[in-house]
């Protein structure tokens, strides 16, 4: 049996990667912008077989982004040679590029869960000096647009700028929709069973967990101030990634960097799910 630093992480990435595609296309056509959460309901229940389409959708990006987590994991195990510090560098954004599609996402359906994210990002980029509502109002602008930025972000902005940086990378390897059949079949068969999150608001609920990859900085967020919590705070984090480039003399200690930041995150996540199962 192959080990798990051998498996072909990255190749069942682009498969996830091809259903994200296919279903969030449907699902654009039948999304309103102007009345995000309404016209998330109707595809939930309206909308022939839009409940599916919509979940997997929602699935197949989740898998899409741990695949290529777990891909970036399997090629710092296997120790590979020397790269050019742009070409990890462009790799690195790569995956945060993919995260922001992943956190638009949550915004676009604009229930609880969404708007409270939405929000808390806004604040976030505000929080920057100078070019704090520049950046907010390129990259969300919810608070005077609505979901028209995002969406247009979610749709064109951040895949082309995704595409931009991993081409590259992926240009080299031609995947297949037939080379994982089991993925294809056990994500569509997921998705037809379980219906994707939808958390409408409820009265007398003051604390709402975001996304998962976002309760340990929602958590931080109630001891330090918006700009040290939201901006220097996941800058560290990814300074760190930066230094793990395959022969760097600075690896070892971006290792250290990067488990200390992400130990201390684990821990920020579990009291934010605490503090949510509090309520």
């Amino acid at each position: 049996m192959k080990s798990l630093v051998e498996i072909k992480w990255g190749a069942r990435a682009m498969v996830a990667l091809y259903l994200s595609l296919l279903s969030g296309l449907i699902v654009a056509l039948q999304y309103n912008p102007a009345h995000p959460y309404y016209s998330t309901s109707i595809i939930d229940t309206l909308v022939p077989f839009g409940g599916f389409w919509r979940s997997l959708h929602f699935y197949s990006s989740q898998l899409f982004f741990l695949l290529i987590v777990l891909h970036f994991i399997a090629v710092l195990c296997n120790n590979p040679p020397s790269l050019p510090t742009y070409s990890w560098i462009t790799l690195v954004s790569s995956m945060l590029v993919a995260l922001l599609l992943l956190f638009s996402g949550y915004i676009l359906r604009a229930d609880a869960v969404g708007s409270s994210a939405g929000r808390i990002a806004e604040n976030i980029l505000l929080s920057v000096p100078y070019i704090g509502r520049t950046l907010a109002s390129m990259l969300l602008d919810i608070e005077y647009g609505g979901m028209k930025r995002v969406y247009v972000n979610h749709l064109v902005g951040f895949g082309l700028l995704w595409l931009v940086l991993i081409w590259p990378h992926i240009r080299r390897y031609m995947v297949g929709w037939r080379q994982f059949p089991w993925l294809l079949l056990t994500v569509t068969t997921w998705s037809a069973l379980i219906p994707a999150p939808m958390e409408p608001s409820k009265i007398g609920v003051f604390h709402i967990n975001g996304p998962w990859f976002f309760i340990g900085l929602q958590e931080i967020l109630r001891y330090v101030p918006p700009f040290w919590a939201g901006i220097v705070w996941p800058s560290i984090f990814v300074g760190g990634l930066f230094l793990l480039v395959p022969g760097n003399a600075w690896r070892r200690w971006g290792s250290f960097l990067v488990l200390g930041w992400l130990i201390l995150y684990l821990a920020l996540t579990i009291l934010g799910l605490m503090a949510g199962a509090g309520q």
